[in-house]
């Protein structure tokens, strides 16, 4: 093998990790840019929605939002639902709540499939 057939084989194959680099890269994990509330504030028990807003659109039907009182237990009215005229932004009612401290659990599928997970908690009074 000469000098420049080892050269021109050693650049296909940096120009293919590089395209491969690149492809990852492109894979979307859709991370919080907002939440209402927001995490760590303090609400009235007047709170009755949570919605959270994402940085890539949202595949539905994989995505959730559950929200529990300091027992544990759901508070949620009915399914978390993706905003149809914005593919970004997630959100779900609440029953009435009780003065405590609630923790949000959000499940965000990308519309490619990739899934990121997380939570925050604010308070009631």
């Amino acid at each position: 093998m000469t000098k420049f057939s080892t050269l021109l084989r050693s650049l296909h194959l940096a120009a293919g990790a590089l395209a491969l680099a690149g492809a990852q890269l492109a894979w979307a994990h859709a991370q919080p840019t907002h939440q209402q509330p927001p995490a760590g504030s303090t609400v009235t028990t007047a709170q009755n929605t949570v919605v959270i807003d994402f940085d890539d659109a949202l595949e539905p039907a994989f995505s959730s939002i559950d929200v529990t009182d300091a027992a544990g237990k759901s508070v949620v009215h009915g399914k978390a639902t993706v905003d149809p005229a914005n593919g970004k932004r997630m959100s779900v009612a609440l029953d009435t709540l009780a003065a405590g401290k609630y923790t949000v659990k959000w499940v965000a599928v990308a519309a490619d499939g990739h899934r990121t997970t997380g939570h925050y908690s604010f308070t009631a009074k």
